[in-house]
């Protein structure tokens, strides 16, 4: 059944793609997010295809970091306290929800202590949500230029959750207005920053993301059903 819905998804990537008027070729990067799911669905998702997987709490992802047994990159896209940057460095490829000036010296604090250059994405509260995380796109910049100052990180791109509406395609414009800011911040002068990746879309939305412009989508029930609570 995994299998099954994973090449779903794949193939309504391919098709949102399809419907774009830029960047058809533009390769979109599935990240299946296997919160609250165990390790065997996880073991049959990464046999089927999946290279990568994202994870929201610390706890859940070091038990499953260290008995995965499987090689694939991960990704934390859940909030993440100060107080756990140390941990989060461990596990982490990429982390997608740095929101502040604190929270960057943190990873980058805690990334040097083990002598590795954490690669991360910075989350913009783009709606303005304050049940979000997020850091406003105004005030965007200014933490962009301070990470890049930082030795021990690299800053990757960007990362948007969007509102949870009745209606998806309210979605719409909040993801074409990111993929402006995306684009914008790419031809920002940057010293170390690679700025390939736009992280937005989920079970619900992705589809519209990948429309418009989205090049890494975080899919969970989509993939593995329903949470196992």
């Amino acid at each position: 059944m995994i299998s099954e819905k994973l090449r779903e998804v794949k193939d309504n990537i391919e098709a949102a793609k399809a419907k774009r008027s830029f960047d058809k070729a533009q390769e979109v990067l599935l990240i299946a997010v296997t919160k609250n799911h165990d390790i065997y669905a996880m073991r049959e998702a990464i046999d089927a295809g999946v290279t990568d997987i994202g994870e929201n709490r610390i706890q859940e992802a070091k038990e499953k970091f260290e008995t995965l047994d499987r090689d694939v990159t991960w990704h934390l896209i859940g909030h993440l306290q100060t107080n756990k940057a140390k941990q989060a460095v461990k596990i982490f490829d990429i982390i997608h929800s740095v929101d502040s000036l604190h929270l960057a010296e943190a990873i980058n604090n805690a990334a040097a202590n083990i002598g590795k250059i954490q690669k991360v994405l910075v989350q913009v509260n783009l709606a303005k949500e304050a049940s979000k995380s997020g850091i406003y796109a105004e005030d965007m910049e200014e933490l962009l230029y301070k990470v890049d100052e930082m030795p021990n990180l690299q800053l990757m791109g960007l990362m948007c959750i969007a509102p949870n509406y009745e209606n998806v395609e309210d979605c719409r414009p909040l993801f074409a207005k990111m993929y402006e800011i995306y684009n914008r911040v790419k031809e920002m002068n940057f010293r170390t920053a690679n700025i390939i990746y736009l992280s937005m879309g989920m079970t619900h939305d992705y589809q519209i993301a990948v429309e418009e412009g989205s090049n890494m989508v975080r899919v969970g029930t989509g993939i593995f059903g329903p949470r196992q609570y």
